[in-house]
């Protein structure tokens, strides 16, 4: 399978680290972007790299377009002329594109097409991804692209209108995440531990809980009774971080994410 990725910032870079780490060879992957630093990277890397967007597209069977959201226009526009639909796959990684926009940009010269909306921990094989088949289009295709993604993490595949809550759910999540190890680890330190320490402590401590959740299918909020004691130190800190609006402020974080 050759692949084309248009755009190599933090989220296409990230998803050109995974395809790499996934197995894909370099010389099956063509990265397009008008950075010389980042094409160098991806040179040393193995990757065939381009600044013609168009270039890039013409020998993929699958082309990845990973911008801004305002770029996503100008971008299709510009390879419309040397997209094939009847052999490609085209897959847009910008939040918030409308599929009929898209659609409407390229006319007859849309590929099968898919909105994605992955994370930047598809880097290390570990990506929530959410993929959104979009009009009418064969069963093996979305097949070939849940499985395609599927090498970098877990996937869902789901509707456009979830599309929205799934960005902020797991996208926009995977920061929420990290400012949680942020203040656990300055915690930490408040507690006696050298920083990189407390760091290490609070991650390996999510990794367990999640390991934890996983494997035993539990609801966290029974994983939670496990270890709460009546009187004890977890319900006094649990209690304490709902009095400052703990579930309140991740619940209003995550809907703000769809205004």
């Amino acid at each position: 399978m050759k692949i084309a990725v248009i755009g190599a910032g933090a989220m296409g870079g990230a998803t050109v680290e995974g395809l790499l780490k996934a197995g894909h060879a370099g010389k099956d992957i063509c990265v397009s972007d008008p950075s010389a630093t980042v094409l160098d990277k991806f040179e040393a890397l193995g990757v065939t790299t381009t600044t013609d967007n168009s270039r890039a597209v013409g020998a993929a069977d699958v082309v990845l377009v990973v911008v801004k959201p305002w770029l996503v226009q100008q971008v299709l526009t510009g390879i419309k002329e040397a997209l094939q639909p009847d052999r490609q796959q085209l897959v847009v990684i910008a939040a918030g594109v409308p599929s009929k926009d898209i659609q409407g940009w390229l006319g007859n010269q849309c590929p099968p097409l898919f909105l994605c909306i992955p994370n930047i921990a598809i880097a290390q094989l570990q990506s929530m991804t959410f993929l959104v088949p979009c009009g009418a289009m064969a069963s093996h295709h979305t097949e070939q692209m849940k499985a395609l993604f599927e090498q970098m993490g877990q996937v869902l595949v789901t509707d456009e209108q979830h599309l929205a809550a799934g960005t902020t759910l797991a996208s926009c999540g995977i920061a929420y995440a990290m400012r949680y190890i942020r203040a656990a680890s300055e915690g930490g330190v408040e507690l006696g531990f050298k920083a990189d320490d407390a760091k290490h402590i609070v991650m390996q401590t999510m990794r367990g809980a999640v390991e934890l959740l996983q494997a035993s299918g539990l609801h966290p909020e029974q994983a939670i009774d496990l270890v709460t004691t009546p009187g004890g130190v977890t319900i006094k800190g649990l209690n304490e971080m709902e009095h400052a609006g703990f579930t309140s402020a991740v619940i209003r974080g995550l809907k703000a994410g769809l205004k």
